[in-house]
């Protein structure tokens, strides 16, 4: 997935209220940048990394620039959390996920219950198979673990995917490892035990757990393989 605005080179002086981070740009000029990712944000930045934002001039927007990308001084780290989903679609149809080929319908933002999962994938014969997108990018000792932080969200989430592996619909867990400084995939336990739990309990149900990493570069994102995972 190429990044579809023009980009710019800087570095973060700092990041606060969620949303915003102040970015030195190479010129010198000092501007802020929206953060989609409202996470801790935990091992992606330091202040004086550098940094990629995208710049949008639509008069309508209120700040013209993204944080799309960091880099730790070994990888580019995307943390545009609004980016994962689309590169999902796009690497379920181009085949590189090839756990979830075979179906003829890809429906994104599907209805379950009173929630909505990320992707409902269906086949003519009326099978389906529920997946749910997490971005990963937090990094220990080689490790993308997930949640960063204390998650409700996607506690519920895993008790929604075990109820339907339990009634014998297909579930997956899907994690984004937007780094590529990462081997591996684990639940990080010592931040959420109930998310560790609920995982475990959901993949002895029979939810499958797909652990992807990203090739991240300044043109943009892309999937590129599986990675064996630890829980």
């Amino acid at each position: 997935m190429k990044f579809d605005k023009p980009t710019v080179k800087g570095k973060i002086l700092k990041r606060y209220k969620r949303f915003l981070a102040d970015i030195e740009l190479e010129d010198g000029e000092v501007v802020v940048a929206h953060s989609a990712n409202t996470g801790s944000m935990t091992t992606c930045w330091e202040p004086g990394w550098p940094v990629l934002l995208t710049k949008n001039d639509d008069p309508k927007r209120k700040l013209k620039y993204t944080l799309e990308l960091t880099h730790n001084g070994k990888t580019w780290i995307g943390v545009n959390t609004a980016l994962p989903n689309k590169m999902v679609l796009e690497a379920i149809k181009d085949g590189t996920i090839k756990e979830l080929q075979g179906y003829d319908v890809i429906k994104p933002e599907a209805k379950i219950g009173k929630s909505r999962i990320d992707v409902l994938l269906t086949k003519n014969s009326g099978e389906e198979c529920y997946v749910e997108v997490k971005n990963t990018t937090l990094w220990q000792n080689d490790v993308g673990i997930f949640p960063d932080a204390v998650t409700e969200r996607g506690q519920k989430h895993l008790r929604e995917l075990t109820e339907l592996a339990n009634s014998g619909i297909r579930a997956c867990m899907l994690y984004v490892l937007n780094r590529e400084d990462v081997k591996s995939f684990a639940p990080a336990d010592q931040i959420d035990s109930e998310y560790g739990k609920l995982l475990r309990e959901a993949h002895k149900a029979g939810v499958e757990i797909l652990p992807y990493v990203c090739e991240v570069n300044e043109q943009g994102l892309k999937l590129t393989h599986s990675l064996p995972f630890n829980l």
